[in-house]
């Protein structure tokens, strides 16, 4: 056994860590391959972590395409900022995990020392992209799960119950992000008439926890309706194909004329923010949460004018994973079922491809190193 693998083995000897694991290297926009690294170890505060699967998103389309900021350099990262898996060693000091145990993630882990961390907004962290002063978002501006292994900070892991299944926790980060988001607009959802615009898995996990938080009605707004569909099956109360009908309308006629409670835009289309304005009601809310890819424009003195609050959220923060979990192991949260597509590591180009050109009408896409 090498110095490595003895730094790393199992305490009860049922497994040891290999020195080198295969890891998907970004080397250049649309240039991602699968090569050898060594495995990281843990340091103080964290803990190794066999990848059971990763998952995919938007943001990885522009991770890949090289147009994400403060990623580290190509030739050195990993993606991937949507994974799960089991604990295989412990850094010092770490006692809150055994070694085993299964665990979900948020990505970010904040400096813990900012102005921002200290009142639990640490996906703003002022100190982001700073290892040196203690920050870390896996796949993001540090290596992530695309790959055998990872180490992460004990901080952002939460373990999973038996009855959670890797598919669901990958699910669970993002529903922790439509979580975060209906946090930080008021909490509380329970009799309110709340519009979903998007059915990507932000939206879906959205839809549901809105409908076990006891809103009055859920309504998801999207164009695809394979999507729409599945977004029923979950718990939509109403589905609208803005292709078919002006989706402002269709809610005024759903709310008796007064407009959403709260719309939350989870889409990332450019046209829907303004769609928001035209659906909320006279002193409702607008949520945003998705990323755009070029500025949007909407008719800011007509939400004024409606007295429209209006609120952003960045990922899955304000402990809001530890609440997904809790409702995932009681059976309120879904995961499993958005996803449609499995590759192994190797596969990950076409994994991509898949995702940027919706072949097969992907839903969530994982990889399984």
């Amino acid at each position: 056994m090498t110095e490595v693998q003895a730094a790393l083995a199992d305490p009860v000897g049922t497994a040891a860590v290999p020195d080198t694991m295969r890891g998907a290297v970004l080397f250049g926009p649309d240039d991602i391959r699968v090569v050898e690294r060594a495995v990281p170890l843990p340091g103080p505060g964290e803990v190794l972590v066999k990848v059971a699967m990763c998952g995919t998103c938007g943001t990885d389309l522009k991770i890949f395409g090289g147009h994400f900021p403060q990623t580290p350099p190509f030739g050195e990262f990993i993606p991937g900022h949507e994974w799960t898996g089991t604990v295989v060693a412990l850094g010092d000091t770490v006692d809150e995990f055994r070694i085993g145990d299964k665990v979900c993630i948020e990505a970010h882990a904040g400096c813990g020392r900012c102005d921002n961390c200290l009142v639990g907004r640490y996906t703003a962290c002022l100190n982001y992209a700073n290892p040196a002063k203690g920050h870390r978002a896996t796949g993001l501006t540090t290596n992530g799960g695309f790959a055998e292994y990872a180490v992460h900070n004990v901080k952002a892991l939460y373990r999973m119950p038996e009855s959670v299944s890797f598919e669901d926790a990958v699910l669970i980060t993002t529903a922790g992000t439509g979580m975060y988001g209906l946090d930080v607009a008021g909490g509380f959802v329970a009799g309110e008439n709340v519009v979903v615009f998007g059915p990507g898995p932000v939206g879906l996990m959205t839809v549901q926890l809105c409908k076990q938080m006891a809103a009055r009605q859920v309504i998801l707004i999207g164009t695809r309706p394979s999507r729409l569909e599945l977004g029923r099956q979950l718990g939509a109360d109403h589905v609208i194909n803005a292709r078919e009908v002006n989706p402002a309308d269709a809610v005024l006629e759903l709310t008796g004329g007064e407009g959403a409670d709260l719309c939350v835009e989870a889409s990332g289309g450019v046209d829907t923010p303004q769609q928001c304005v035209e659906a909320t009601k006279r002193g409702g809310k607008m949520l945003f949460v998705a990323f755009y890819p070029d500025r949007v424009s909407l008719d800011l003195s007509a939400v004024v004018r409606k007295d429209i609050s209006m609120y952003t959220s960045r990922g899955e923060g304000g402990n809001n994973v530890k609440r997904a979990v809790a409702m995932a192991a009681e059976g309120k949260l879904r995961g499993a079922e958005l996803v449609t597509h499995r590759f192994g590591l190797d596969d990950i180009a076409e994994a991509f491809r898949v995702v940027r050109e919706r072949d097969g009408d992907p839903m969530k896409v994982v990889l399984v190193p």
